[in-house]
C-alpha cells in the first residue's frame, strides 16, 4: 500500500467513478491508474468499487470506509506540507480563494487589495463557481477557503463560519413604475417580469420561500448566475431585477434606479468554509479576520479542531 493508491481512489471517487478524468487530472495513464487500485484492492482484500465489465458502477460498503480514511490520511498529509511551508516561510506561500462571482465582484476586493499590501509574497488565487463547486475545490484541496452563500453549510466535511449578512433590492430603469411603490411589496414585484438568480446562487432560496409564502409565483423571465448579468438586462428593460443590495453603486450603475427590498426577504448569511482540522498558514487566518473581524485566529482554530457546532452570528 503506497500514498500514491489512495490518492489514486480519492481521485477516482471525486470524478464520478470516471477512471479516464481522474487519470488526467493527475497526469496518468488509465490502465496505471486502474492496474494500481486492483493492487491496493488485493492487498486490502476488499473490492472498492463495483465494476460492470470494466466500467466503475457503484463505491461498495467497505469501499466507503477506504474513500474516508484515504481522505483522512491525504488531508494530513496537506497538513505536514503546510506545516513545513509556514515554519521555512512564514510571509510566503500561496492562497487560494474559491468564491461566487458575487462575492469576488463586490465583497472581496478591498479585502484582496488590503492583504496584497500585507503579504507581498503570497501568490493569491482566485476561483470562481457555484456554491457546490466552491466547496469540491476545498474538500479536493484546490482552493484553501470557499466564500459563497447558503448551501456551503450542508456540507458536514467543512467547518462553516458566518461573515456576514446582506438582502436585496431591486433594479429597474429609471422610468419604471416599480421604482414609486411606496412600499414596496412582494405582490407590486409580481406584476412585472423578474430577472434574478440562478437557483444554485446567492440567496435565491430566500427569493423563493417569500413569494411562497404570500402564495405568489413571480413571473422569472431570466436567471443568471452573476449580478452583472442581471444588471445588464435589466438595463435592457427586459424585466425588473431582484440582486444582492451590495451589488448595486449608485456611482457606477447610472442607468438604474433602485428600490430596497430587505423588508421583504430573509437576510442571507456568507460564510467560510473551511476543511475539518485542516492546518492553515498564517496568513490564511490573516485574510479571514481581514474578511470578516470578528473571526479572531482562536476561534476559527477551536472550530476546525473542536467537530462540534459550527459558530454562529
Amino acid at each position: 500500500m503506497n500514498l500514491q493508491q489512495l490518492r489514486y481512489v480519492h481521485e477516482v471517487a471525486r470524478h464520478g467513478l470516471n477512471v479516464s478524468d481522474a487519470a488526467e487530472a493527475l497526469f496518468t495513464s488509465q490502465p496505471g491508474v486502474s492496474k494500481q487500485i486492483r493492487l491496493l484492492e488485493s492487498e486490502l482484500g476488499v473490492e472498492i468499487f463495483v465494476r460492470h465489465g470494466k466500467r466503475l458502477a457503484a463505491v461498495t460498503e467497505p469501499g466507503r470506509a477506504v474513500l474516508d480514511i484515504a481522505s483522512r490520511i491525504l488531508g494530513e498529509i496537506d497538513n505536514l506540507q503546510q506545516v513545513g511551508a509556514e515554519f521555512s516561510a512564514e510571509d510566503a506561500g500561496r492562497l487560494s480563494i474559491a468564491t461566487t462571482h458575487t462575492q469576488a465582484r463586490y465583497a472581496l476586493p478591498p479585502v484582496i487589495r488590503d492583504f496584497m499590501r500585507r503579504y507581498p509574497h503570497v501568490r493569491l488565487e482566485l476561483h470562481q463557481g457555484n456554491p457546490k463547486q466552491v466547496c469540491e475545490m476545498v474538500l479536493d484541496g484546490s482552493a484553501d477557503l470557499a466564500i459563497a452563500t447558503e448551501s456551503i453549510a450542508g456540507y458536514e466535511e467543512l467547518v462553516t463560519l458566518p461573515c456576514r449578512q446582506w438582502n436585496r433590492c431591486v433594479v429597474a430603469t429609471p422610468r419604471h413604475p416599480i421604482l414609486r411603490e411606496q412600499p414596496l411589496t412582494l405582490e407590486a414585484i409580481a406584476r412585472y417580469p423578474v430577472i434574478t438568480y440562478d437557483d444554485a446562487f446567492t440567496g435565491r432560496g430566500q427569493i423563493n420561500k417569500a413569494f411562497l409564502g404570500r402564495g405568489l409565483k413571480p413571473r422569472i423571465v431570466l436567471t443568471a448566475i452573476d449580478s452583472d448579468v442581471i444588471k445588464t438586462y435589466v438595463a435592457m428593460d427586459l424585466g425588473i431585477g431582484i440582486l444582492a443590495r451590495m451589488a448595486y453603486d449608485p456611482a457606477v450603475d447610472r442607468g438604474l434606479g433602485m428600490i430596497e427590498a430587505s423588508h421583504l426577504f430573509e437576510s442571507s448569511t456568507t460564510r467560510i468554509g473551511l476543511r475539518r482540522r485542516a492546518w492553515l498558514r498564517g496568513y490564511v487566518y490573516a485574510f479571514i479576520e481581514g474578511f470578516a473581524p470578528h473571526l479572531a485566529r482562536r476561534m476559527v482554530e477551536a472550530a476546525l479542531s473542536g467537530g462540534g457546532e459550527d459558530y454562529q452570528l
